[in-house]
C-alpha cells in the first residue's frame, strides 16, 4: 500500500480516553476489532496498567500505547522494551528527546518485538505558534514538524510520526510513501473542535497523506459508537479510493 501499511492494518484508531477499565472496555465491546485499533493513553494506563492492554488484546484489538516517552536514552529504551513485551501494535516517543534517545528506543523495541511500530510525536495538535514561542521555539508549527520529522525518520529510522493532518501533505511529499503518518485531531464535518487547535475531517486527512486516523469523542460520545465508527470507516475508504 502507498503509505507503508499492510492490508490487515486498521486505519481507524479509536481513542479510549477514559479514567478506568470499565468505561474503556464498555466502549470496546461496541466496536469491531477487525475494523479498528484502540489507543490507550496516560490516564487509562496509569489507572489500570498492563492488565488492560492485555485484556484489549485478548478481545482482538491492536493497541496503540500512547505514552509519548521522553527521558534519557537508557530510560526510554527500557520503557520501550517493556511496552514491546506487552505485544502492543504501536507505541511512541517524543521526537524532541533527540536523535540518541530515538535510536535507543528503536533498538529496544526491535530487540523484543520487531513487528511493533515505533513512531514519534512532532508537535502536539493542541499546540500552535504561540505555544511554541512560549517555550523558546521560533519556528512555525509546520517548520518544527518538518525539522523533527527528518530527525525521527531519516536519521533515527523510526516507523512513522504523529502529526496534525494539516502537516500530512508536506510530510508525505518530504518523506515518501513508507512512513506511517498517524493523525489525531480528526473531527467529522460539523463536530466541535474540543481541545484541539489543528483539526481536519477524515477525508481531508487521508487525501493529504495520513495513513491512520485517531478519533476520540466523535465515536466515544456518539449515541451509537459502532455506527459512528462505520461512517468514519466509509469516509476513509472513499477518500482512499476504495
Amino acid at each position: 500500500m502507498r503509505d507503508g501499511t499492510q492490508p490487515s492494518d486498521p486505519r481507524l484508531i479509536v481513542a479510549l480516553d477514559f479514567p478506568d477499565a470499565r468505561a474503556a472496555t464498555g466502549l470496546a465491546t461496541r466496536l469491531d476489532p477487525g475494523h479498528c485499533a484502540v489507543k490507550v493513553g496516560f490516564e487509562l494506563f496509569v489507572a489500570e496498567g498492563p492488565a488492560l492492554v492485555e485484556r484489549l488484546q485478548e478481545m482482538g484489538f491492536r493497541v496503540f500505547l500512547d505514552l509519548k516517552f521522553h527521558d534519557i536514552p537508557n530510560t526510554v529504551a527500557a520503557a520501550c522494551r517493556a511496552a514491546a513485551r506487552l505485544g502492543v501494535w504501536m507505541l511512541n516517543v517524543h521526537a524532541g528527546g533527540g536523535l540518541e534517545m530515538m535510536r535507543s528506543a528503536l533498538e529496544g523495541v526491535r530487540a523484543v518485538a520487531p513487528q511493533s511500530r515505533l513512531i514519534a510525536v512532532t508537535v502536539l495538535t493542541a499546540s500552535d505558534a504561540a505555544t511554541l514561542r512560549s517555550v523558546g521555539i521560533d519556528r512555525s508549527p509546520d517548520e518544527q514538524v518538518l525539522w523533527l520529522a527528518d530527525l525521527a525518520i531519516a536519521q533515527a529510522g523510526l516507523d512513522g510520526l504523529v502529526c496534525s493532518a494539516l502537516e500530512a501533505e508536506r510530510l508525505r511529499r518530504a518523506l515518501g510513501p513508507d512512513p506511517w503518518l498517524v493523525t489525531p485531531g480528526i473531527r467529522p464535518a460539523g463536530a466541535g473542535v474540543d481541545d484541539q487547535k489543528r483539526i481536519a475531517t477524515p477525508a481531508a486527512a487521508i487525501r493529504a497523506g495520513a495513513s491512520h486516523l485517531v478519533v476520540g469523542r466523535p465515536i466515544s460520545r456518539a449515541p451509537d459508537p459502532a455506527l459512528a465508527a462505520a461512517r468514519l470507516l466509509a469516509e476513509i475508504e472513499s477518500a482512499s479510493g476504495g
